[in-house]
């Protein structure tokens, strides 16, 4: 179902002593966080999501993947099966395996919002190019790099893909990407929040200059919000871990926050806390050390 209406807010509440609550969810990006760099999960963390779910702790994996890239954790999902895709955009349950992945809520991006953040940023930015995330195709303009390893549904331009009369207009936006060859990543996502204002949410999680574009509110973290009221769980009782600048407003949210030994500056900025790389366990680390200060725990 689409859902378009008030969010649940994403910032995070005054500390109270309710901090000390034991943790309901767990919430987990995926790429440089979960993941190893070869993007295989470690035994160690396979075991550790598996005792969190046998806590009672609920796991969610918070990602600015796609749905169809999911399959690298399908295996690893227990209870619920839900995840969090497109930084926000989706919520999909997992439990059909690949290719059969059931979306539960879509955020979409309007086409008219995504229109105007191109335009903008074309003017701010010339030599901008663009894909388009939908809820099942994806679509590129000619120029835009082969960044995902996948065959695009059609290649046009950014606004001819967003028109009304594209053969897939019916079909959720969930989000655009932007590419620029030469602009810093960092400075890239700051001219673009600035060009684009309240039209979009922009964000990055890539090390290049690549751009995530969203609808407006739609975050990692409102989505989270969103289903954690859902389950009636407070944002005291959340950890979540990340690693690049689409996890900063998620690991500001949750009552506990862990930046990756291998986090950006801003991440480390945002999050309570800190643990090792990823390719070092760092979120086995921190659900180990979690799950040992449970009450009846040896």
């Amino acid at each position: 179902m689409r859902d378009n209406g008030r969010v649940t807010s994403a910032t995070r509440q005054p500390e109270t002593a309710a901090r000390t609550l034991p943790p309901r969810l767990i919430a987990t990006d995926l790429d440089g966080t979960l993941l190893r760099d070869d993007k295989s999960v470690s035994p160690r963390t396979v075991a550790a999501l598996a005792a969190a779910e046998e806590a009672g702790i609920e796991v969610f994996f918070v990602t600015g993947r796609p749905a169809r890239w999911m399959d690298v954790v399908s295996d690893h999902v227990h209870g619920h099966g839900l995840a969090i895709c497109g930084n926000g955009a989706a919520v999909v349950d997992l439990h059909g395996g690949p290719g059969a992945h059931r979306f539960v809520k879509v955020r979409e991006l309007a086409r008219e919002n995504a229109l105007d953040a191109v335009r903008l940023l074309r003017e701010a930015a010339p030599g901008t190019v663009y894909a388009v995330e939908q809820t099942y195709g994806f679509y590129q303009e000619p120029a835009y790099p082969k960044l995902h390893m996948e065959i695009p549904d059609s290649l046009a331009p950014a606004e001819e893909l967003l028109s009304a009369d594209h053969p897939a207009a019916a079909e959720p936006v969930l989000k655009i990407l932007a590419y620029h060859p030469e602009i810093d990543p960092d400075a890239f996502l700051t001219l673009a929040r600035l060009a684009i204002g309240d039209r979009a949410n922009v964000t990055r999680s890539s090390p290049s200059a690549l751009l995530e574009i969203s609808g407006p509110a739609v975050s990692k973290a409102s989505t989270l919000a969103l289903c954690c009221a859902e389950r009636g769980i407070s944002h005291e009782e959340v950890v979540a871990f990340g690693d690049m600048p689409n996890d900063v407003e998620m690991l500001t949210w949750a009552g506990r926050s862990y930046a990756m030994g291998n986090a950006h500056p801003d991440v480390i900025a945002a999050a309570s806390g800190r643990t090792v790389a990823n390719n070092d366990d760092g979120v086995a680390v921190v659900i180990e050390e979690l799950l040992a200060e449970l009450p009846g725990r040896p």
